[in-house]
């Protein structure tokens, strides 16, 4: 009686079979992940504007003396004492956030002064004073139905953020 050898590895059926199996559950999961990435992007960029608007008041109070906060291009942001202009921190949108859109209220607005008890005053410079951001991301990267866009609002002393689609009365809303 002559035995059979062992076999061992994948027919070429069972190959082909593994890999269009692998490639239809890719090109399933791609979109849902797709839509993860960009609204961690909007989480991520609404985190770093409210920590520096946070910062800036802090530091106001810490130093007792007036600092602003201005808003660059994206989430890009910067921290500065109005007396001498010196820095104290920067954050480049560059950081994870780059395809993350910030919209301002009142348009045109680009800065936010800090007193030094932390209550928002006028700025010198009698620009116009941040009073909301709203994080989004463009509707070619994903779908605006699955976008979770995200505000932060500056108003007196606080600085909040909220979800500006959230039904009215739960705690996340606006």
């Amino acid at each position: 009686m002559l035995a059979r050898p062992l076999q061992r590895g994948f027919t070429l059926i069972e190959l082909v079979i593994a890999i269009v199996l692998t490639a239809v559950l890719v090109t399933l999961a791609v979109p849902s992940f797709q839509t993860m990435l960009a609204n961690a992007q909007i989480r991520t960029a609404t985190q770093a504007l409210y920590d520096g608007l946070q910062l800036a008041r802090v530091e106001a109070i810490r130093r007792n003396e007036r600092v602003l906060f201005t808003k660059g291009t994206g989430s890009d942001w910067a921290v500065t004492v109005e007396s001498g202009a010196i820095a104290v921190q920067t954050r480049s949108s560059s950081e994870g956030t780059r395809q993350a859109t910030v919209a301002v209220s009142p348009v045109g607005a680009t800065q936010i002064t800090f007193d030094s008890i932390g209550r928002v005053v006028p700025n010198t410079d009698t620009s116009a004073t941040l009073t909301r951001l709203d994080i989004d991301v463009p509707t070619s990267l994903i779908p605006a139905a699955d976008s979770k866009e995200q505000r932060v609002t500056i108003t007196g002393s606080a600085v909040r953020t909220c979800d500006p689609n959230a039904a009215a009365g739960t705690g996340t809303a606006c």
